[in-house]
């Protein structure tokens, strides 16, 4: 009887540590109601049940229900009152553990510790030394930990000073020393530290070397990484980066092809790397190559594709990373929003924005600036003002957004009254502020209120006018035909006018066929920019304008020597999603091309009916490949605008953006086509947007 009574002990004592360590581990795995089942199935719950699903609710961000649970124990242990405390630091209750701590029978080391952890990961470094200093006994551990609290506080004196008090000091510490010197820049005192120390571990290794990468002494960290007795991969990914960060691509491509086991960090720092470099197809390799890729290595290529231009390819590895079911990240997301503010995919931002509240981003006032820019790029402005008013706090970056949101979009009466409304909250306007209320002003035609501004900028709201600003005037009294007073004003500009300021004079003389001033800015802007092909065309326009066909060649000829090329027009439109492009007389038409063909035949049908005719001179002004090749009812805005009409449902707005400013055949076109199609479309080109419905643009044919 016994012998069975003792075998039965010891079978229930090894089920019961059994199901201790699976409560543990479904712990850990989040499985919290299969812990549960398995801690209520226990015949024989001892301490160390309860603690360990104390410490499963602990773990899974459930700290009320672990403290109903720590209540209703029958019996508890010193361990049972540290575990509450270390629950309650994992979950950022510092009130609650220090009450806890303060309440508990007995402590030990191991509290005082806990307690002391807490306070040094939320900053708290002065409290954590408080209680240091009334501690009764201290193990190495506690050491390190205030140790490690000093250094991230960046108090390295402090630091040096406790760490010559440690009566023991353990390769952590002199670890964390090194790194903390290394954190400061002090490289001197780690390297004298790291060559003191009789026994140094990977880790100590790594920090010496991750220092030298931090501080831009790649050569010394590699002669350091060489010598290394036994590398692993943070190691070797230190090195790397160290040669990525500072753009030394053909070593980092040497050291990742030498390494043995290539870690997920190092391949993302490789994609950044090359694409940060222009090295965009190696990028993409490496991509494909990285077999267990994360979060971050998807956001890698697709901040690599972002950055470098490739919108639509960044668009197209979003869609796989959802099909993959991977959650982007926060730079993820941001990137893909930068990639739908130049597309004007609405679809895909409002896809975003709804990502990002549930990530709980959307308060945030960067995120919100980033999306009010990214709905006034894709023509939402009503979208853009709710955002802008739902943000619980706002910036001057967020403000500035809406202001130049409204600019851009032609309502200088709106962005000037929200100039007005940051003023009288309190907010300092900055220089970007006032880019976006001259801008307001001169899309509008509100040259004098723009001038009164301008001139109390320095003296009223104490922002120092830059080149920027006097673009903006010289745009503003050249839109109102005061070409003279803007040649005055470069004149007197206390620094020297730049091409964007000589740009707007010619853009302006262009407009007003003045012949003299546009000869004086273009060759300015030929001797600042030799290969910008604007100039030649705006002085070729406007030769043309006046029956100077022997100049017009001249320059076209001068063109063709310099090898000056101007950008191809083109035009886009996204449809469910899918960015369509267009381009005039491109080689490789459109898969729908033929309906898009008889929806224009249609429309220049109902365009005659109304009055339309063509403005054949600008055919002959704005003479490019596009402009060779097709006649000004083949303009790419025209081809983007009929698919728009084939694709759009009634209804909806027809948003369509061009890479240069729309042409005004295509301006006087669209008016009518809104009217007789009864249809409202938003084109958005290289330097504002325009709303046309019933015949009307926003621009009010101001622009």
């Amino acid at each position: 009887m016994r012998v069975l009574f003792i075998h039965c002990r010891t079978y229930c004592s090894n089920l019961s540590i059994s199901a201790n360590a699976q409560i543990a581990r479904y712990g850990r795995l989040g499985q919290l109601h299969h812990a549960r089942e398995t801690f209520d199935r226990l015949h024989e719950k001892n301490v160390v049940s309860w603690n360990s699903i104390v410490a499963c609710y602990f773990h899974n961000n459930q700290p009320t229900e672990a403290r109903q649970l720590f209540d209703e124990m029958p019996e508890r242990s010193t361990v049972s009152w540290n575990g509450l405390i270390s629950g309650y630091v994992k979950n950022r209750m510092l009130k609650e553990a220090r009450c806890v701590f303060d309440e508990m029978p007995e402590r030990n080391v191991v509290s005082w510790t806990a307690m002391i952890r807490g306070y040094v990961e939320e900053g708290l470094v002065s409290e954590a030394e408080s209680l240091f200093s009334q501690m009764p006994e201290r193990n190495v551990v506690s050491w390190t930990v205030m140790l490690g609290g000093l250094i991230q506080d960046n108090q390295i004196d402090k630091a040096r000073e406790l760490f010559d008090a440690m009566p023991v000091k353990d390769v952590v510490a002199k670890t964390s020393m090194v790194g903390g010197y290394c954190q400061m820049g002090r490289l001197s005192e780690a390297r004298q530290l790291f060559d003191e120390m009789p026994e140094k571990n990977v880790v100590t290794w790594t920090a010496m070397i991750s220092g030298y990468v931090q501080n831009q002494r790649v050569d010394v960290a590699r002669k350091l990484f060489e010598v290394m007795p036994g590398k692993n991969e943070v190691s070797w990914t230190a090195m790397l980066m160290g040669y990525t960060q500072c753009g030394r691509m053909e070593e980092a491509m040497e050291l990742f092809n030498a390494m043995p086991l290539k870690s997920v960090v190092s391949c993302n720092a490789m994609i950044l790397g090359l694409g940060q470099n222009g090295d965009v197809t190696k990028a993409r390799m490496i991509f494909n190559q990285t077999r267990e890729k994360d979060g971050g290595t998807w956001s890698a290529m697709i901040k690599t594709y972002e950055r470098k231009g490739f919108e639509l390819e960044a668009l197209r590895l979003f869609s796989m990373m959802q099909t993959e079911r991977i959650r982007p990240n926060f730079p993820c997301l941001i990137s893909v929003l930068s990639v739908c503010s130049s597309l004007a995919s609405l679809d895909h931002g409002r896809q975003i924005h709804a990502q990002l509240i549930k990530g709980l981003f959307d308060t945030d006032v960067y995120v919100g600036s980033v999306l009010i820019t990214m709905y006034v790029k894709c023509g939402d402005l009503v979208k853009a003002k709710t955002v802008f008013d739902r943000s619980p706090t706002k910036d001057i970056v967020m403000w500035n957004s809406i202001i130049t949101g409204y600019a851009q979009h032609g309502l200088g009466e709106e962005a000037l009254e929200f100039f007005h409304k940051l003023c009288s909250v309190g907010i300092a306007a900055d220089d970007v502020t006032f880019i976006g209320v001259l801008s307001a002003c001169s899309y509008t035609g509100k040259i004098d209120e723009g001038v009164e501004i301008f001139e109390l900028m320095k003296s009223k709201y104490l922002v120092d006018p830059k080149t920027a600003h006097y673009a903006c005037m010289v745009d503003l009294l050249g839109r109102g035909g005061r070409l003279k007073e803007a040649m005055n004003l470069i004149n007197k500009m206390p620094m020297e006018a730049d091409a964007i300021i000589w740009g707007s004079l010619m853009g302006a003389c262009r407009t007003h066929m003045d012949l003299e001033l546009a000869e004086v800015a273009a060759k300015k802007l030929l001797q600042l920019e030799p290969r910008n092909s604007g100039p030649y065309i705006l002085l070729s326009n406007i030769y043309a304008s006046k029956g100077r066909w022997a100049a017009v060649a001249e320059l076209r000829r001068t063109m063709r020597s310099q090898n000056v090329k101007k950008s191809p027009g083109c035009s886009w439109i996204v449809i469910e999603k899918e960015v369509h492009m267009f381009r005039g007389g491109e080689s490789m038409p459109h898969p729908e091309n033929q309906l898009i063909m008889g929806m224009l035949e249609h429309l220049q049908g109902l365009l005659k009916e109304v009055g339309y005719s063509p403005d054949g001179s600008f055919v002959l002004h704005d003479v490019d490949e596009e402009e060779k090749a097709h006649s000004l009812g083949y303009h790419s805005e025209k081809l983007a605008v009929a698919y728009g009409l084939l694709k759009v449902p009634e209804g909806m707005p027809i948003r369509v953006m061009k890479n240069l400013r729309v042409c005004g055949d295509c301006h006087s076109a669209i008016k009518l086509i809104s009217q007789v199609m009864g249809r409202e479309i938003i084109l958005r080109d290289a330097n504002r947007f325009h709303h046309f419905k019933d015949g009307l643009c926003s621009c009010r044919d101001y622009w």
